[in-house]
């Protein structure tokens, strides 16, 4: 092999390595194309994401909070009831303390 073969070997060993460079070239751009559009779908996702949890989130508060007015109702219409209890209990105190009275002075 000559200085000629020589030369055509490293002719050919650089058009190799440049077809590499360029291939490896066009994946770093295809590659940098795309950063963008995948940042864009990630950003998308934690929206969407931060989005569900806040309606979660929303939801909880209004059911704790429509379980504490339920609570809220319950207790108050217990302290209502338990109101009325003691006026009747008083009323019928007072009626049995009269009859009682009454027997002991033998008016009845």
């Amino acid at each position: 092999m000559g200085e000629n073969g020589l030369n055509e070997t490293l002719i050919q060993q650089i058009l190799e390595i440049e077809k590499q460079a360029q291939a490896i070239h066009e994946t770093a751009v295809r590659d940098a194309e795309q950063l963008p559009i995948q940042a864009e779908q990630e950003a998308q996702a934690l929206i969407e994401k931060a989005r569900a949890d806040a309606q979660e989130e929303a939801r909880r508060l209004v059911a704790d909070a429509q379980a504490q007015d339920e609570c809220a109702r319950i207790q108050a219409q217990a302290e209502e009831e338990a109101r009325r209890m003691e006026a009747l209990a008083s009323d019928h105190f007072d009626r049995a303390v009269g009859y009682v009275l009454d027997q002991v002075a033998g008016r009845e």
